[in-house]
C-alpha cells in the first residue's frame, strides 16, 4: 500500500507541475513544492518552510480533480 501511495503521489506531483507551468497567473512566480492529503499537513510544511528560510510565503490549494492539497511557495 505504501508503494502504491508513493507512486500515486509522484504521479500527481508530476502532473501538477506539468499543468501549472504557464497555466495560472496566480502561481506564475510560485513553484510546486509538495502534495498533501491533509490541509493541516500542507499548512505545517508551509509554515516550516517559512521558519527555516526555504521560502518567504506559501499557499495550500485544494485541487478537487486530484483530491490533494498542493503547496506552492
Amino acid at each position: 500500500m505504501r508503494k502504491a501511495r508513493a507512486v500515486l503521489v509522484s504521479a500527481v506531483m508530476a502532473l501538477g507541475v506539468s499543468l501549472t507551468i504557464g497555466a495560472t497567473p496566480a502561481h506564475a512566480t510560485a513553484k510546486l513544492v509538495g502534495v498533501f492529503k491533509d490541509s493541516s499537513e500542507c499548512q505545517r510544511i508551509g509554515t516550516l518552510g517559512v521558519t527555516q528560510g526555504w521560502w518567504e510565503d506559501y499557499s495550500c490549494k485544494w485541487e478537487d480533480r486530484y483530491r490533494y492539497y498542493f503547496l506552492y511557495a
